[in-house]
């Protein structure tokens, strides 16, 4: 699949999260994409709301958070009008990472910024955890026919299932799912990342990982795992403050984590059995026969005369009980790689 110019089935595909990490501040925003460009991230992702969209300014109990989180206490409509992207900013967020040469999409919240995005010509949209249940937010995103990632954080297997259908429904099977843990910050121990190997083969779609725990560990054994899309939060600074600053990357641990996921990348290469050429030369070092110590023409191959040593210039050392008991053909030094026409 691929997402603007970048291929996933070439190179793992990094997006720097910004939600709400701007904390009211357009230049910090231009700012934190700057950043995350020289980190190394291939694309930044926005949220794409305004507190009407995503729920109601009510002061009913249910519209209070209060589930052992971060912003427990808070109202819902409140949060939401502090870590809010204003939708006037898109343009020149996205025209910003643009010519950094990023890539810039969003998670629509609903149908009016999918077609807010649709002006803005994002290369592909993000489904966030908590909407994957809405069934025709995804149809109507999906109808777009850009490639549509999917978290599923809170997601059951009938979840997942349901919101595939729905993007296949409409003719849409660019999609990815991203294994997530709906948890600010993860705890390691609720990853579970075993699942993403078990998405790509029960699904058949590419899969990644969206990431909250502080870590960079995770998404480098996602990648092992196949992971083809890494998410993170990213911020200039924790100390800043802020709704999503707690589970957000500074600049370096940022570019610790690129890094690590590009060397993982290196060091996962291919399924191949073909031996690199300082394999081959190494192949010099392997055990071969020799002959080990001064013979006479005549003598008889032995175990005390031939022997298999390093380096590995003569026979392979499989060929020793078949010729031992033969007679050398000529009087030899010790130290000479034995060949077939050394001995009869």
């Amino acid at each position: 699949m691929t997402i603007g110019n970048h291929n996933l089935n070439e190179k793992v595909f990094i997006i720097a999260e910004l939600s709400a990490n701007h904390n009211g501040s357009l230049q910090t925003a231009l700012d934190t994409i700057t950043a995350m460009k020289e980190a190394g991230a291939d694309a930044i992702k926005l949220q794409t709301y305004t507190p009407d969209t995503i729920t109601l300014d009510c002061d009913n109990d249910m519209f209070t958070i209060s589930q052992g989180t971060l912003w427990d206490n808070r109202k819902l409509y409140e949060l939401y009008a502090e870590a809010m992207t204003p939708w006037e900013w898109h343009k020149q967020l996205f025209d910003h990472a643009r010519s950094l040469g990023m890539e810039s999409f969003s998670s629509p919240f609903d149908p009016t910024a999918v077609d807010f995005l649709e002006q803005l010509n994002v290369p592909a949209y993000k489904i966030a955890s908590f909407e994957i249940t809405d069934i025709p937010l995804i149809e109507y995103t999906a109808r777009k026919g850009k490639p549509i990632i999917i978290s599923t954080g809170i997601a059951t297997l009938s979840d997942i299932e349901e919101a595939l259908d729905a993007c296949r429904r409409v003719g849409n099977d660019q999609i990815t799912l991203l294994k997530c843990t709906s948890a600010y910050p993860a705890d390691l121990e609720e990853m579970n990342l075993l699942t993403i190997s078990d998405m790509m083969e029960r699904f058949g779609v590419s899969v990644g990982l969206s990431d909250h725990t502080m870590s960079i560990a995770a998404p480098i054994a996602a990648v092992a795992l196949g992971a083809r899309v890494i998410e993170k939060h990213f911020i200039l600074d924790r100390a800043m403050g802020g709704a999503d600053s707690a589970f957000s990357l500074e600049p370096h641990e940022f570019k610790a984590m690129v890094d690590a996921v590009r060397d993982t990348e290196k060091l996962l290469g291919k399924v191949t059995y073909d031996l690199s050429p300082k394999s081959l030369k190494s192949r010099e070092f392997s055990r071969s026969l020799f002959v080990a110590e001064d013979v006479q023409e005549g003598e008889v191959l032995t175990t005390a005369n031939v022997r298999s040593v390093r380096p590995g210039f003569g026979l392979a050392p499989k060929y020793l009980p078949e010729i031992l008991g033969k007679q050398f053909v000529a009087n030899m030094p010790k130290g000479t790689p034995l060949e077939w026409e050394h001995f009869r």
